[in-house]
């Protein structure tokens, strides 16, 4: 079974602006939108949760544990593909019956794409094999969530070898060295686990790199200038054995260990230096060498829809990245460039030139990223239901991984040990005007890291944390980054303003740029052309910055910005329905114990929750 995505899965992260704030606010200011009409939004198919009282027959017993036994042997299959996420999940994997992994890092090549591909199907088939009717509620949901990603990763069959794994910072290579990094030692075994995983970095570097030739032999190359960033990227890590970050955090995870000597712990650190310099820097000049053989190769210089099949399998992207219960890609681009409109106008409206000079002296009242975390907890307490236990460890990004990597970093925890939450910020300085404050609100309350914890707090069903719904994840983030302008942190209330419906724009244009250049076939003149016109942006590298962007990584926007317009959606929908009963805490704990889903599929729970509550209300 398939992910939907090419990405390292237990990293979350913040998206830089390849935008200017202040240039943007100044063009959005004199913006005058055109005509606007609200786009339709028609909700696809989705099993509403029951009302009905479960019925504990013998058959419908029968099929409940059938269906536990299912999809505990999906996770355990999907989990145990690869050391590395075995590791990520699981703290203690032999508690679920995993004793080993089927590979270091997973396999990489067009015939294991085509086998899980054959998986799906499979598995898609064994799911329509059950009577939904005698699941439990529960259950139920379960079977919705996973026929819909299903579905999706159906999408791309015939189109595997366009998968994308390296991309210059969100791909493999620029993503794995951090994972490395953040490998715990529970016990001795890890050690070797994690030693044993460099020691055959090369070997898979080596797939990696065969994969990146069939495609270019197959005319599915990427550009020389997509090429290029990615061996910048490779670059960064080519370090010195005995110094780097990787050494620097292996001593200190080594003196986390009980039970072992210090004999031994100098052995592993001479294996360490040995592999570093054997495996690890070879993989990563191996792969230079071998993507910078393929220049010249590759011949679409835009989007995904360059590509033979591109607009398809861009297509699939969308709806992989996005889970959107929006219809088709016209639809959902129409929908983003109304809200882009709107946000625009209240940026417009806003903005004045008083205003304009609180924006440049204003700045959050808390300073420090710890006193901020605590800040943030506090604030959440009125609208979002309480969090168990657990810690925030927020770390800088090592100095040498900072070009590579994005403003800000989760590391998502084992689903068994989901105490323990990593944090990790660039203090790079490309990313001085990216508010700690509000990134911080992105990472961790009240987003990624508490949005994490409580669903792996509430949910007992193994399966739903291995399904991975980007637009949920990243979608929920953002929307806490936004709520975050409206907590009381020291701007006046009309910079709150300002700020946020100033940051929906920048991301919006990313997003729309994503579409336009990706499915819709943009050209570079094209997109210097509408940045011009609609924002007043006539800065050429800064065109060029952001469409290679966007062909470097198609649908990523999408994963924050339409994830936070369908969770806008959804608040704005609920608000309207309820009116004054609408209760934000209960709102958002009902998004949050239904856990990540595609779209469709919270709307129904939603209209549920509404009509549950409307009954309450009326009744009192």
């Amino acid at each position: 079974m398939p992910p939907t995505q090419n990405k390292c899965h237990p990293i979350h992260r913040r998206l830089g602006a390849a935008l200017l704030a202040f240039s943007l606010l100044l063009a959005t200011a004199f913006l005058v939108p055109g005509c606007r009409s609200v786009p339709d939004i028609t909700g696809t198919s989705a099993a509403a949760p029951s009302q009905e009282y479960e019925q504990y027959t013998e058959t419908s017993v029968k099929e409940r544990d059938r269906f536990d036994q299912f999809t505990e042997r999906l996770f355990r299959e999907n989990i145990a593909s690869s050391q590395l996420s075995l590791h990520f999940t699981l703290a203690d994997p032999e508690r679920y019956g995993i004793t080993e992994a089927q590979s270091p890092f997973g396999e990489v090549s067009l015939e294991a794409l085509k086998e899980d591909m054959a998986d799906t199907k499979q598995v898609y088939e064994e799911l329509h094999g059950f009577d939904t009717s005698a699941l439990s509620d529960q259950q139920k949901l379960t079977w919705s969530v996973l026929n819909s990603y299903l579905e999706t990763a159906l999408m791309s069959d015939g189109l595997e070898l366009y998968s994308r794994p390296l991309a210059p910072t969100i791909g493999v290579q620029a993503q794995l060295p951090l994972l490395l990094a953040e490998y715990t030692f529970y016990d001795r075994d890890d050690v070797t686990d994690y030693l044993s995983l460099l020691s055959q970095i090369d070997t898979y570097f080596g797939e990696l790199g065969a994969f990146e030739k069939q495609k270019a032999e197959s005319g599915l190359g990427y550009s020389d200038g997509t090429l290029d960033r990615i061996i910048d990227s490779c670059k960064t890590y080519l370090v010195v054995p005995q110094e780097n970050f990787l050494t620097e955090t292996f001593d200190e995870r080594l003196e986390t260990l009980t039970g072992v000597t210090e004999e031994e712990k100098e052995e592993w650190r001479n294996e360490h230096v040995t592999l570093i310099a054997e495996h690890f820097l070879p993989a990563y000049q191996s792969l230079i060498e071998t993507l910078t053989s393929l220049k010249g190769m590759g011949t679409n210089e835009m989007g995904m829809c360059g590509y033979p099949d591109g607009e398809a399998y861009y297509e699939y992207l969308v709806y992989a990245a996005t889970g959107t219960s929006y219809p088709s890609v016209d639809a959902l681009t129409d929908a983003v460039t109304y809200q882009i409109e709107e946000d625009a106008a209240a940026v417009a409206e806003l903005l004045n030139p008083q205003l304009y000079e609180e924006m440049l002296t204003a700045s959050f009242r808390e300073t420090e990223a710890d006193t901020m975390i605590e800040d943030l907890k506090t604030q959440i307490e009125a609208d979002f239901p309480q969090l168990p236990d657990c810690t925030c460890t927020v770390k800088d990004v090592p100095q040498s991984l900072e070009l590579a990597l994005s403003p800000a970093l989760y590391l998502t925890p084992p689903i068994d040990r989901y105490e323990d939450n990593v944090i990790y910020i660039n203090r790079n300085e490309r990313y001085d005007g990216t508010p700690i404050y509000t990134t911080l609100a992105h990472e961790g309350y009240p987003g990624h890291l508490y949005q994490t914890v409580y669903f792996t707090a509430s949910c007992d069903e193994p399966l739903r944390h291995a399904l991975s719904f980007p637009a949920y994840t990243e979608g929920w983030a953002t929307y806490a980054e936004f709520q975050s302008y409206f907590f009381d942190n020291g701007l006046s209330p009309d910079l709150q303003k300002l700020q946020m419906h100033n940051q929906a724009v920048t991301l919006g244009i990313h997003a729309i740029l994503d579409l336009n250049i990706n499915y819709y076939g943009w050209t570079r003149d094209q997109t210097a052309a509408f940045l011009e016109e609609t924002y007043g942006i006539t800065d050429r590298d800064t065109v060029d910055r952001m469409y290679d962007v966007m062909i470097d990584n198609p649908s990523n926007y999408l994963e924050y910005y339409v994830g936070w317009l369908e969770f806008k959606n959804l608040r704005e929908e609920a608000k309207e329905t309820l009116g004054t009963s609408f209760d934000a805490k209960s709102f958002h704990t009902l998004l949050l114990e239904t856990g990540p889903a595609p779209f469709p599929i919270l709307q129904s729970y939603m209209k549920a929750w509404m009509a549950t509550s409307s009954l309450s209300q009326a009744a009192s």
